[in-house]
């Protein structure tokens, strides 16, 4: 259907064109590290997992824990490869373009965090959800929404270009924390809730014998361990980081 067809191709170009950079890359020697292009391909993957599998019926039809599924590789797993596999080198050419430069400037934490959130939390509203799930061209673009801001958020804590001076390792684990916080509440709300908030999903057929409260249950589950999971994992690395440069800047004074 052109409903799948499109967003595959959009994934499809961004994956030849993230090739024929880092073909470039590798004939002037500089080779793109094979971790940074296995992760961008695993980027893509999750992408097409997301918006062309059963998923994506399943969860737009039936059962709100298969679409949280979907909400977390668009939103958050996907954007986090995708920007574990970018670089300044590889970012250049998009860079030249003016207006695509400008837009840049989202990717500061003082706007990407906000954003991220501002962003999570809308789209979860009834309204906007419900509307999401009703019109495809309003779903289409709460999965853009959400690719970006999962995007502007892991570009402003992972750096894959050169941050602000004053935004570092620490401040970045306490960054983190928020994260954690801000999704932990959202994903909460859902698990301890008493009643099903939007009514595609109390009306739909029943699956897997799951009511409509066990499912919105399920689904906030959902959200908060991959958050978790994630969230920790980042932490330690940039904890490891951390420690790795103290120890530098001791060794440098001493």
């Amino acid at each position: 259907m052109v409903q799948d067809a499109l967003p595959l191709a959009a994934i499809a170009v961004a994956g030849l064109l993230y090739a024929r950079r880092a073909r470039t890359l590798r004939r002037r020697g500089a080779d793109v590290p094979l971790r940074k292009r296995l992760s961008f391909l695993l980027a893509l993957v999750a992408l097409a997992v997301a918006v062309a599998s059963p998923i994506d019926r399943i969860g737009e039809e039936r059962l709100f824990s298969i679409h949280m599924v979907q909400h977390v590789l668009i939103g958050d797993l996907a954007p986090l490869l995708a920007v574990l596999g970018l670089s300044g080198p590889l970012l250049r050419p998009v860079l030249a373009i003016r207006p695509l430069r400008r837009l840049r400037g989202l990717a500061h934490p003082l706007i990407a965090l906000p954003l991220w959130a501002v962003d999570l939390y809308a789209w979860h509203l009834r309204g906007p959800y419900e509307a999401a799930l009703g019109h495809e061209s309003v779903h289409a673009l709460e999965h853009v929404c959400f690719f970006t801001g999962g995007a502007l958020l892991w570009t402003a804590l992972l750096e894959p270009l050169p941050g602000p001076r004053w935004f570092g390792t620490g401040s970045k684990l306490a960054s983190l924390g928020f994260v954690w916080v801000a999704g932990g509440v959202l994903s909460n709300i859902f698990i301890w809730s008493g009643h099903a908030f939007y009514p595609r999903y109390v009306e739909a057929p029943r699956l897997w014998g799951l009511s409509p409260v066990a499912d919105q249950r399920l689904g906030g589950g959902v959200m908060l361990i991959e958050m978790s999971v994630v969230v920790v994992s980042v932490f330690v690395w940039l904890g490891l980081r951390w420690l790795h440069e103290s120890e530098l800047r001791a060794d440098i004074v001493a």
